[in-house]
This record gives structure tokens, C-alpha cells and sequence, in this order.
């Protein structure tokens, strides 16, 4: 018999054509053999049009590296920042690649915010660390064809988009030099990709133009339209672009023509006869590019256009055929086919296999109980002969004996599999190490580039396919229906047996009274007993010391409360430490899920840590209304000073009395999100005429964006990307800068990732500048923040990032916001 191993990837990641169309399109790409990866900074950059032709239209493996998971962005769809909104926009772009069919990859690169130059990029990341990735990235995905996003050149804008072409360009030659990166090559070959292009911009009628007049141009019409699927490669492009829900990039599906323009830059594509029309031009993307593949080609093709939709197993015979011939090539590319053809064939068999967890969440030591089904929903015989359990550093098989998998006749039964004690907490893997300034830490060389964590546990179904034997295997999930968008997967995971869940990253001590810190204990296992102790750096003391627990149930959840307090004037941040004891084990974690449809739920494992900030605040105002906009934490920020906060909602806007609340704060982007927001802008103004005081933070300047404050003033697109760029005062009579608190340059320690973004770029006289800042050898800011008086109130405009500074805990940008919420 011949042994072949299929790998069925997980119902929420197939793509999103079933049934004929995914069978045809699995059926097409078994007969190239062509490769192409497209290489940018972001999430979001990628041309999703060209990913959808050359994976749906040209039936080529097509990859993206996106050299960042886009940490340093802003989050529209949830309060996440930083480490927890590059996972969910990793997901969201797997999300996108289901739909276009490309497969993802990432760099150790953390996204630190918008840079302006190459240079300041570099000495974030370091040169060869991140270029080593890219190289490793390369080598892993062999691609013939390698694409650039973006130039290089001062024409990309952002630094880390120049990085990205810099480095692609340099990773196009250092792939196929051994002499480059040799570590990687206990894992990896070198590779020399055939040609490097440039995917030229054509975001304006101007750059289209010169796009279109470049010579040596090779032109892509992603307008081209597929029957087969029923839309074109750029309305396939409107559906994977729509996935980037954290950026508010939905995107629309317009049908009709669409150029896309690719320029040679480097390899055989400036030969003395370059591609003129096509970027694989002159390169073999059929079979008979290995040697001895010519035969099976043939077969394929053959199995192509005899493919009958009312009848998928009639193709079956032909896609076995070539399975003995594909193995015995040893070759990379006969690898990836195999694993292609026997998608193929399960397709045609319409053979559903399932691995289901009776929980998604299991602790170390514990038994996960995997419930199997097999089911052949065609007339091909098959049988199952053998299961194994896979992962954890161990397997488990059970043998049989041959049971038929008779036509639509379910097989299914229990399975289980011990966890061992010393398993480690399911932390996606770029989290797991301390990261090394700009990048993660990544140790293991074989999880560099994937865009998620393998699947904890998979279960291999051994098949008896027509007489030959097939391993099938498929992740380990959890099944279930939830009540308002149906059934859902979700992903198995390790979990502590209790979690220490803290209400907030940061405490602020505005004086030296103590202050309450809660910490909810979550159950993941019946029965758990046990203490909580907190360790706290030298000056700060807790009481009690500890504090016992007693849970009955898995999911129950028990506050317990301590005391803090500062024994010590302003100084630099210390830690709080939680600690839970259970026996002889002691968990120093707590457990965050994290739920945006249509993402699976995400789990991360944060260490159980609070910083302390211990500075002199003082506040005037009580009762702050706050009107949320594209999602942040400022609300639990502004409370930490002691002030009641209230979320604003469409009807306070419209109805509620405001003259209750000592100042209102608008939130991040809240005008470009919230319609009712600028339907009651002048309720608003009303407001501050009569006494009150209006904070608006930052927005863009999109076409929802109307005009705000009192008097005129314009949002433009300046911003001070440096944290460490000076500020100086430019009205030091301003009360923003005394009262209550007086403001000084050690206020401005500390910052992180950046002083502002979206400045205004022109007001009227009637506003005063407060403070002014720029970037390194750039032009004077004085935007950032715009103070006047109108009627009887204070409007305050400021495009400095309170909503990261805050939340993290910046003494001095406390210092200033307070004075912003005490302004008269």
C-alpha cells in the first residue's frame, strides 16, 4: 500500500468558495508549479488584488510578509493597543488570506509607530535581525517571483515602508547566498527567486499615469473576471480588505477593469529579453519543471478537464494515480503537491473528518476527552483503519482494523489524551520571551515567519482511500453553537488551573493615601483552593499580605482585595507581583480573551503585574462625561484621578442635561466614528458657552470629519513620531501650564512611542498655542494643542497621544491632562 499524508486545514481557515468551486480551483493548482511573495511593512498594505489573482485566478502559491503584525496602530473595533492589537490584526489578516487565498507570514518586527525615515527604522529593529527574516522567509517559501510593495525611496512615506523594500531587496540576492545566514541552513536551502518586481503605486489619477508610462512596465488587469467564482480578482480584493476591521478598512467590490503595474528591478527580469507581459514570463510553472514530473502534468490536466461537478469521485482514480509518482520526486515542490493532492481527493470524496475537544481549555496534567467523526459522503470506497493523537511531545494510537467509512454513514467515538504536567500555557509564541527592544524574541528557528501558533493537539485519521493507505490529519478543536451566529471552532489551549485577572495595567497614587487593588481569581479547574500573595518592590507595602481562595466551580470568579500603599515620595514606577499557590505550583498569570467577530476568540496570558506611579496630581474637576469613539482606555485613566467618569451615549448627547459635568472629553477619532457626536456638536458648544469645558482628542481627516470647536481651525497631518522630541512652551501665561499642577521639561519624560499625531495645521488667532514640538530637523509644531475661551467655558484641542501615555502610566502627561480637565 502507499502511504501519503493529508493536512485538512480547519473549517474557519478553508477558503470561503465550497463545494464545485473549491474543487475546481484545488484541482487547477495541483498542475502549477509557480510561486510568488509579496513583501511590505503593514497589515494593510498588501495589494489584495494581486494576491487574489495570482492565488484564485493564476493558481500560483502566493505568499504575503508583512514585516510587522501592526502594533503601533490604532484600534477602531476595541480598546487593544500594543501587543494585543498586532494579534488580532495577525488574525484579521488570516482572515483576509482565507479569502484570497494567499498564505501569511510575519518578521520578529514590532510595528513602533509612524517613523519617518529609514534610518530611525533601523535603529529600532537592527539591520540584520529583521533582514535575517526576511532571508529566512525567502528560503522557507521559495517563491520565483518576488514583489515589492513599496519603492524604497522617500516616495513610501513611512520608514518601516521603505525598510520593507530595502530589506526585500537586499533578502532577493543574500537567499541564495550560502554565506548569508548560514545558521538557517540546518532547516532551510539557499534560494535565488528568478526576478524581483516592484508593484508601483496608483493611489491618484497622477501616479496611476506614471505607473501606466514607466517603461518596461508589466501590466495586471485585476478586473478580470472568473466564472468559475462569480466575481473578479479585485472584487475578491473588496472582501479580503474588508477583514481589517481594527483599521476601518472596508472596502468595496466594484466590478470592471483594474490595472495594476509591476516594474523589473532586479534578477532575470532585466535580461536582455525581459518579461513584457506577464511577470512569469519565460519561467516553468508546469510539471515538467522537475525532472520526471512531465508524465503527471499530463495526468492532472487530465483530471481537470475530465472533472464532472455532479460527480467528484469519478476523479478520484486519476489524482491517485500520480500519487506514487509524486513521492518518489523528493523533491520540495513534490512535497507541497502532495499535500495538494490529497485535499484534492478529500474534496472530490467529500470526506468530513473531525477532531472535537469537549472543552476548549484544558490545565497541565490534565485529560483532554476528543470525540472523532469520519464520514465518506461519496460512493468511493474507504476505510478507516488507524487514529493517532499528535502533540504535547508525545502520541497516541489506536488501531481499527479496518471499519468501513460506508457512504454517508458517520464513524465516530471517544479518544483521550493526558497532558503533561510540565506543559507550558498556551502564549502565542512571539509573546512567550522578553522582546529585544523593537522585535520579539523568537528561539525557536522553525517558528520564525508563521503567522500563529500550530495547532496544540492534531489527530491523524488513518484512511484506506481505493487501496491505498492516507494519513489525514486534522487539528484538535472545540465545537460548539452559540445561540446567535450558530456553530463556531475554537482553537484547544493549555490554561493555568487559576488565573489572577487584574482590573487595570497601571495604578496611579496621585498622593501618598493608599489605594484599593482588586484581583479577580478565575477557576479553571473544580475544587481550587489556595492563596494570593502580592510581592511589591522596596517603599510599597500591601495588607493584608495574602489572601485565601476557595472556588467550587470551573469559571468562577472571586475578587480579592489589598491595600496599597506608597511609602515613599515621587520616584520612578515600581511593580506589584501577584502570585497564586495552589500545592506545591504557583501561577504568576492571569487569562484575557479577546472576542471580535468575525476573529476566533483570542487567549493571552499576561503576567500578573501592576505598575505603581506614585506622582503629585492634583485635579479640580469631579464628574467628567467621556464620549467613546474608535476605542481606548482613557475612562479608566481619567478615573484613576479620582474623578467620576460617565460613557456618553447617542441619547446623553442629545437629551441628557450636560451642565452636570465639569468637562467633557471626546474620544480618539470619536468624530470620525460616532454620527451623533456631530449631529450634537452644538448642544456641545452650548455647553462650554454656558460654563462647561470641551476636550477633543484626536481624529483624521476623513470624509466624516466635520469642523470642530468654537472657531475654525483645520486637522492636518502633522505628528511627532520621536517620544524623546523636545517641547517647548509657547504661552507660559497659559493656565494649562500651572494650574493646578505646574508643568516643567521633566514632565515630559517617559513618553512613549510618540508626542502626537493629526496636529491642526491652521486655526484662527481667537485660539492659543500651548505647546510646540517637532521631529529631529523638521519644521515647528505648534498644532499639537489650540486653548480658548468661549462664552463662559474652555474648549481645548489636542492631538497629543493621552490615550497611549495615560494608560501607561506617564506622570507628566497625567500632570497636563488633569490641568486640561481643571481648565478656566
Amino acid at each position: 500500500m502507499l502511504l501519503c499524508l493529508f493536512l485538512l486545514v480547519p473549517a474557519f481557515a478553508q477558503a470561503p468558495f465550497s463545494g464545485t468551486p473549491a474543487i475546481e480551483q484545488s484541482l487547477k493548482k495541483l498542475t502549477v508549479l509557480g510561486s510568488v511573495l509579496m513583501i511590505a511593512a503593514h497589515p494593510d498594505d498588501e495589494n489584495t488584488a494581486i494576491l487574489a489573482y495570482y492565488a484564485r485566478g493564476r493558481h500560483m502559491r502566493t505568499g504575503y510578509l508583512s514585516l510587522t503584525r501592526g502594533e503601533g496602530g490604532q484600534n477602531l473595533i476595541g480598546p487593544e493597543q500594543g501587543d494585543l492589537l498586532g494579534l488580532i490584526r495577525s488574525h484579521e489578516l488570516l482572515e483576509a488570506r482565507r479569502i484570497d487565498g494567499a498564505e501569511q507570514f510575519f518578521t520578529r518586527a514590532i510595528d513602533f509607530g509612524y517613523s519617518k525615515t529609514p534610518e530611525e527604522t533601523f535603529a529600532k529593529w537592527g539591520h540584520e535581525r529583521v533582514l535575517s527574516d526576511v532571508v529566512w522567509v525567502i528560503r522557507r517559501f521559495r517563491p520565483d517571483v518576488v514583489i515589492l510593495r513599496f519603492s524604497g525611496t522617500p516616495k513610501d512615506g513611512h520608514g518601516q515602508h521603505q525598510v520593507s523594500a530595502i530589506l526585500g531587496k537586499e533578502a532577493f540576492f543574500a537567499a541564495g547566498d550560502p554565506s548569508r545566514f548560514p545558521e538557517q541552513l540546518r532547516f532551510v536551502e539557499p534560494w535565488k527567486a528568478r526576478r524581483l518586481l516592484f508593484n508601483s503605486f496608483s493611489f491618484t489619477k497622477e501616479m496611476e499615469k506614471e505607473a501606466a508610462e514607466t517603461p518596461g512596465r508589466i501590466e495586471v488587469d485585476t478586473g478580470a473576471y472568473n466564472p468559475v467564482l462569480g466575481v473578479s480578482y479585485s472584487q475578491i480584493a473588496g472582501m479580503s480588505r474588508s477583514m481589517h476591521r481594527s483599521q476601518g478598512m472596508g472596502a468595496s467590490q466594484r466590478p470592471g477593469p483594474s490595472k495594476n503595474f509591476l516594474v523589473p528591478l532586479a534578477g532575470d527580469a532585466l535580461a536582455k529579453n525581459p518579461p513584457m507581459n506577464d511577470a512569469f514570463e519565460g519561467v516553468d510553472t508546469s510539471w515538467e519543471r522537475l525532472p520526471g514530473g512531465a508524465e503527471i502534468g499530463r495526468t492532472l490536466e487530465e483530471a481537470v478537464r475530465t472533472f464532472e461537478p455532479e460527480h467528484p469521485e469519478r476523479t478520484i482514480p486519476l489524482l491517485l494515480k500520480v500519487h506514487a509518482p509524486i513521492v518518489a520526486l523528493h523533491d520540495p515542490w513534490a512535497e507541497e503537491k502532495l499535500v495538494e493532492l490529497n485535499e484534492a481527493i478529500a474534496l472530490c470524496a467529500g470526506l468530513w473528518l473531525d477532531a472535537n475537544a469537549g472543552n476548549y481549555a484544558v490545565v497541565p496534567g490534565a485529560t483532554v476527552e476528543v470525540g472523532y467523526t469520519a464520514l465518506n459522503r461519496s460512493a468511493f470506497p474507504m476505510a478507516l483503519n488507524s487514529l493517532t493523537l499528535e502533540g504535547m511531545g508525545g502520541e497516541l494510537r489506536t488501531d481499527l482494523h479496518h471499519a468501513a467509512l460506508a457512504s454517508n454513514q458517520p464513524v465516530n467515538a471517544q479518544l483521550k489524551y493526558a497532558v503533561p504536567a510540565g506543559q507550558p500555557y498556551s502564549q502565542p509564541f512571539w509573546l512567550r520571551e522578553p522582546k529585544q527592544g523593537d522585535t520579539y524574541t523568537i528561539s525557536d528557528q522553525r517558528l520564525a515567519g508563521l503567522p500563529d501558533d500550530p495547532p496544540l493537539l492534531n489527530l491523524r485519521f488513518g484512511i484506506e482511500a481505493g487501496g491505498v493507505a492516507c494519513d489525514l490529519v486534522r487539528p484538535v478543536r472545540h465545537r460548539y453553537v452559540d445561540r446567535v451566529d450558530g456553530e463556531q471552532t475554537r482553537a484547544l489551549i493549555v490554561v493555568p488551573p487559576v488565573a489572577l485577572n487584574l482590573p487595570q495595567d497601571v495604578v496611579l497614587f496621585p498622593n501618598g493615601d493608599a489605594r484599593k487593588v482588586e484581583i479577580e481569581v478565575r477557576a479553571d479547574v473544580p475544587r481550587a483552593v489556595g492563596d494570593v500573595r502580592l510581592a511589591l518592590d522596596a517603599g510599597w507595602t500591601a495588607e493584608p499580605a495574602s489572601r485565601t481562595f476557595e472556588q467550587a466551580e470551573v469559571g468562577q470568579q472571586q475578587p480579592l482585595s489589598f491595600e496599597i500603599k506608597p511609602d515613599r515620595g515621587p520616584d520612578p514606577p515600581a511593580w506589584l507581583r501577584g502570585v497564586a499557590r495552589m500545592g506545591d505550583r504557583e501561577i504568576g498569570v492571569g487569562m484575557l480573551v479577546i472576542s471580535h467577530s468575525p476573529l476566533p476568540p483570542l487567549t493571552v496570558f499576561p503576567p500578573a503585574v501592576v505598575k505603581l506611579v506614585r506622582a503629585d496630581v492634583r485635579v479640580t474637576a469631579h464628574k467628567i462625561g467621556y464620549v467613546m469613539g474608535a476605542g481606548d482606555e482613557m475612562p479608566d485613566a481619567i478615573r484613576q484621578l479620582g474623578c467620576e467618569v460617565t460613557l456618553l451615549s447617542p441619547s446623553d448627547l442629545e437629551q441628557r442635561d450636560l451642565a452636570e459635568f465639569d468637562a467633557i472629553v471626546t474620544g480618539v477619532r470619536a468624530y470620525n466614528t460616532r454620527a451623533d457626536l456631530r449631529v450634537n456638536l452644538p448642544r456641545l458648544l452650548d455647553y462650554v458657552s454656558n460654563g462647561g469645558k470641551l476636550i477633543d482628542q484626536y481624529n483624521v481627516t476623513d470624509a466624516n470629519l466635520v469642523p470642530m470647536g468654537p472657531y475654525p481651525f483645520k486637522v492636518g497631518h502633522e505628528r511627532v513620531t520621536v517620544e524623546e522630541a523636545p517641547v517647548t512652551f509657547t504661552n507660559l501665561g497659559n493656565p494649562l501650564l500651572s494650574t493646578p499642577n505646574e508643568i516643567t521639561q521633566k514632565d515630559f519624560e517617559g513618553w512613549i512611542q510618540e508626542r502626537g499625531l493629526y496636529f491642526a495645521s491652521e486655526w484662527d488667532p481667537r485660539y492659543q498655542t500651548v505647546l510646540e514640538s517637532h521631529d529631529p530637523g523638521e519644521k515647528p509644531l505648534a498644532g499639537g494643542m489650540l486653548y480658548a475661551h468661549y462664552g463662559k467655558g474652555v474648549y481645548i484641542f489636542s492631538g497629543y497621544a493621552w490615550f497611549r501615555e495615560l494608560p501607561a502610566g506617564v506622570p507628566g502627561a497625567y500632570r497636563l491632562f488633569a490641568n486640561m480637565l481643571s481648565a478656566k
